[in-house]
């Protein structure tokens, strides 16, 4: 049976918030990923084909039909015994499924058999099969999916303290209950194996209160793991991971992958950082008890379990229970190093860290364990260390047991004396699992002699030889006799300590959530002093002074050139266009992973920052510039934009993927197709994201594109700039400019550097020149563009003035800025007045001109 990890709720209720399996928001450890941890003691088995080592992680999925579907969810982690209970509202697409099963990677997906094989797959089995290729899926018989079997669950497996708050959060979602009871019913019949009452860490874990960063975004950001090289560090997590524990490892990831979208779980975080940072003292002491500390996590579990194989609980319970005496024994070392803090989630994490929570701990290990035992590895240790490891006097007959061995294996090395002395030789005593005792002699010391006859089972190994004689082998089966006997007595007492501290399993997880959680922190704190970060704020708007890709200034020696970004409601569709390698994709990925940095609760690289909540996050970079992949980097491109403007209909409303609070990039729209039907594409697709209200970034090469976008509302044009001063060549400034490109032509530049004949560029720039002064000439013409510059300059005014509202300006200097402001504004509105006047005029000319060559045509008709 298996016995499993356990979870306090009070932790993530209190300033904490955050412990992991709580809700989304909440930071530590949504999910249960294990890459990057330290190796486990030992693994379970799984399946034939998956196992801990793949995470281990049971997931058990069902839906409601319907336009809109509502998709229950449990995903139970064996290795680290942690359940996450969760429904969501989901669309045609499942866009929110799959973000879950990306984030929690399960080793096996489990589907009620009805909607799969051998039956035919419905919709959702088809996405999940398609998008998570990775992972298992099993069907498995709808009878097994039950409600009041999952509430039975919950009763029996769930911590005491937590049942009524999981069943409250529960209510009546009763696909994730059903998802639930599937799950550990296949655990139990599947995997044979089973869950001890009340040690399973089971929470319900809502859809909101995280921002949702779809699989496509983390791989296109390389928030996880780099692009062209999977072991390199050149990531989000590998910038980030400065924690020196496996907890606080997966506790990252976790926030990498789902930030948290609550305002004061993100100012409680910043607060304790910027504590963590001013305190020198504090913020190494803590390092350096951090060091000191094993995966806890998976120790508990491990320890806690009873396990229908013998010998994996055999070998290791002692090893567990002395790691675990050493994490108690660190624990109030933690608390000392936090010393006076003041913020308030560094106070909760000291408070659960003191000495009085692992007093009872500590004494019933003390108890029973001998003080000079340690954690060992050789079999000859480990033979030993179970032996010994229980004290004298807590069990009688473990300890005559344990004498009548004592005498075996002195009888041992007395006869291997004798041995030696007898035949006048030099034989050294090993053991190993198989033989037990043997003998070993070097080689040289019977150079021209015959071996003794009594050695038997003699070979050779790298100048010696090794061997045994049959006294030896009878003493051995004697020592083993008896060595049996003391284990069975040693593990009897040791799996009753192991009881004893079960009970004490929920307050050790809520301990090992607030190490993890502390170790984020400080790794925050050793990121942003490495890196000159400063704390950003939340507001409305986005606001970045001097803003730094962190990932790239970390990757490139030379010094990185930083830029200003803005943007608001009144700004909040911005084209950027330049020529390839001037920054543009640098540029725009700076500013979504800032954005995750910030609602982590991490620094940020840059001088001054604001950001708002962002909600939901997508990417659409382009990493394929070949020319043989441009069909399937236009399909691939053309795809990831239908998922993010994607809607389905329900109950007559819209349901969006992107919304007013949500953050998108794009790096070339429509590249890889024809000119004139990727230009098309991008300025439909444009159109349609300026009316979402989203933050939006677009990184294009078409310059058209920022022409006739530039008077919309909302849009904002600005460029990468380059220097073209110097004759045949070109300087990549990195620096953000207003407005569109106005060297359009840097393909005739380049085309300079390569020194192309004179003539063919002579030509060439005399064409483009002709084209550009048509293009021009006709938008000028155009009475609807000046109506729609006259719309931003009010919408401009507007957003100004709301600006001068919430600014310390006061009095005269007000008043001046105000007189300024409108005198601007006054001569604007006229020049764009003048525009209108002079192309109504135009136009009138052109429609008399028009009716006059039409009058004539009919008077020349006529007269024939």
């Amino acid at each position: 049976m298996i016995s499993s990890k356990v979870y306090d709720s009070r932790l993530s209720n209190s300033q904490l918030s955050g412990s992991r399996l709580s809700t989304p928001n909440n930071s530590t450890s949504q999910y249960f990923n294990d890459q990057g941890s330290a190796t486990p003691c030992y693994s379970i088995s799984v399946s034939n084909s998956n196992n801990t080592d793949s995470h281990g992680i049971i997931c058990a999925v069902s839906e409601a039909r319907g336009i809109s579907p509502t998709v229950g969810m449990a995903f139970v982690n064996i290795s680290t015994g942690e359940a996450v209970l969760s429904q969501i509202c989901d669309n045609q697409f499942y866009v929110r499924t799959l973000n879950k099963l990306e984030i929690f990677q399960p080793s096996e997906i489990l589907i009620v058999s009805t909607r799969g094989p051998p039956n035919p797959k419905s919709k959702m089995y088809i996405v999940i099969e398609e998008n998570i290729t990775r992972t298992k899926i099993t069907t498995l018989d709808r009878k097994y999916w039950s409600e009041t079997l999952g509430l039975e669950n919950i009763q029996q497996l769930a911590f005491k303290e937590d049942v009524e708050a999981i069943k409250t959060a529960i209510g009546t979602n009763y696909f994730a209950t059903c998802c639930f009871a599937a799950a550990i019913k296949y655990i139990e019949l599947g995997l044979s194996l089973r869950f001890s009452p009340h040690t399973l860490r089971v929470r319900y874990q809502t859809s909101e209160g995280s921002m949702m960063i779809d699989p496509s975004t983390i791989k296109s950001l390389e928030l996880i793991q780099n692009m062209r090289t999977s072991q390199s560090k050149d990531c989000l997590f590998g910038l980030m991971n400065e924690t020196l524990t496996p907890m606080g490892s997966r506790l990252l990831k976790s926030n990498i992958l789902q930030p948290s979208t609550q305002v004061d779980v993100i100012n409680q975080r910043y607060q304790a950082l910027g504590e963590l940072i001013t305190n020198e003292d504090i913020f190494m002491g803590i390092r350096q008890v951090l060091k000191l500390i094993y995966d806890i996590e998976k120790l508990l579990s491990s320890a806690s379990q009873k396990i229908n194989i013998k010998k994996l609980a055999n070998n290791l319970s002692i090893n567990h229970i002395l790691m675990l005496k050493s994490f108690v024994n660190v624990i109030p070392k933690i608390s000392e190093a936090l010393g006076e803090v003041k913020s308030s989630l560094l106070s909760t994490i000291r408070v659960n860290c003191c000495a009085e929570n692992v007093l009872h701990i500590r004494q019933l290990i003390e108890e029973v364990i001998n003080e000079d035992v340690s954690y060992q590895k050789t079999p000859l240790d480990l033979r030993n260390q179970r032996t010994y490891a229980v004290k004298y006097g807590v069990n009688g007959l473990l300890d005559v047991a344990r004498q009548t061995f004592k005498e075996a294996t002195e009888d041992v090395h007395q006869y291997i004396k004798d041995l030696n002395q007898k035949h006048e030789m030099n034989a050294e005593t090993r053991f190993d699992k198989l033989r037990r005792y043997y003998l070993r002699v070097s080689e040289t010391d019977f150079e021209g002699k015959i071996l003794p006859e009594v050695l038997v089972n003699c070979f050779r190994k790298k100048g010696y030889i090794e061997c045994q004689t049959l006294d030896l082998m009878k003493f051995n089966q004697r020592i083993e006799d008896s060595h049996q006997e003391v284990i069975l007595m040693s593990d009897k007492t040791i799996q009753q300590l192991i009881d004893n501290i079960r009970g004490e399993i929920p307050l050790l997880f809520r301990i090992s959530e607030s190490i993890a959680m502390l170790d984020m922190l400080v790794a925050f704190g050793q990121v942003a002093i490495t890196n000159d970060y400063i704390q950003p704020e939340i507001t409305d708007c986005i606001a970045i002074k001097s803003a730094r890709h962190p990932i790239r200034e970390k990757v490139h020696p030379e010094k990185f050139v930083p830029n200003d970004i803005y943007a608001s409601s009144e700004k909040r569709f911005q084209i950027i266009t330049g020529c390839n390698m001037s920054g543009k994709s640098t540029y725009i990925r700076s500013i979504a992973l800032m954005s995750i940095m910030a609602q982590m609760g991490s620094y940020v690289s840059a001088s001054y920052a604001s950001f708002p909540i962002i909600k939901q996050l997508f990417a659409r970079i382009s990493v394929d510039d070949s020319f043989e992949a441009n069909i399937s980097t236009f399909a691939s491109e053309m795809r990831e934009t239908a998922f993010i403007l994607r809607q389905a209909i329900a109950d007559s409303s819209f349901i969006r993927n992107i919304d007013k609070d949500s953050l998108v990039i794009f790096d070339e729209l429509g590249r890889g197709t024809s000119s004139r039907d990727g230009l098309a594409i991008a300025i439909s697709i444009s159109e349609t994201l300026i009316q979402s209200g989203a933050f939006i970034w677009l990184a294009t090469h078409f310059r058209e594109l920022a022409q006739v976008l530039s008077e919309r509302p909302g849009v904002v044009n600005l460029h990468l700039v380059v220097d073209l001063s110097e004759e045949n060549a070109m300087k990549m400034l990195y620096k953000i400019g207003e407005g569109y490109v106005k060297e359009e032509h840097y393909g005739l530049a380049l085309a300079r550097v390569a020194n192309l004949p004179p003539m063919v560029l002579e030509v060439a720039e005399q064409v483009s020149k002709a084209l550009d002064l048509q293009i021009l000439a006709k938008k000028k013409s155009s009475v609807a563009f000046a109506v729609a510059r006259r719309r931003k300059l009010v919408l401009g005014l507007r957003e100004t003035l709301k600006q001068a509202e919430n600014s310390p300006m006061r009095g005269k200097i007000l008043v001046d800025w105000l007189k300024r402001l409108q005198e601007e504004f006054v001569y604007r509105m006229d020049r764009i007045k003048g525009d209108i006047a002079i192309s109504s005029s135009n136009n009138s000319s052109d429609t008399s001109a028009l009716a006059e060559n039409k009058l004539a045509v009919n008077e020349t008709e006529n007269g024939q």
